[in-house]
């Protein structure tokens, strides 16, 4: 085979795994229009799959539910009105890193991709339960694709 193939069929693959990512990646805008202005507030922004979780995902999850759920949904999908979801590429680990969540955490975070309004600092929380809540929002963005 010779160079000029190759080359083509590496731009062939190049450019389908690009629309792969461009169709099924949505921008925060894109997110806030596909929800109606009439749709209740609380509703999931996002569907997911859940996968088995162990170890500290499993952890995560119960400090998630017991600190995060109420404004970040179930399984983090967010809620309308409320607060985005987590499982969403804005949060995969090559945008927001582990840090990310640990900052926002202790500090709050201002408004910046989406339109909920500021995050404030989660009262009582510590950075181990920040650490497993990172660790079953790692392990919920990849079985969703999000790496």
């Amino acid at each position: 085979m010779n160079n000029n193939v190759r080359l083509g069929i590496a731009v062939l693959a190049l450019a389908g795994f690009g629309a792969l990512i461009y169709n099924n990646y949505k921008t925060p805008e894109q997110v806030a229009a596909s929800v109606t202005g009439d749709e209740p507030a609380g509703r999931a922004i996002v569907q997911i799959t859940v996968p088995e979780l162990t170890g500290q995902a499993a952890i995560g999850k119960r400090a998630f539910e017991a600190k995060c759920a109420t404004c970040h949904g179930e399984n983090a999908v967010g809620q309308v009105g409320v607060a985005p979801p987590l499982i969403h590429q804005i949060y995969r680990p090559g945008h927001h890193g582990d840090m990310a969540f640990l900052m926002a955490a202790r500090n709050g975070v201002r408004s910046h991709h989406w339109k909920f309004g500021n995050m404030p600092p989660v009262e009582g929380i510590t950075d181990a339960e920040v650490k497993s809540i990172v660790a079953y929002v790692r392990a919920l963005q990849q079985a969703n694709g999000i790496n």
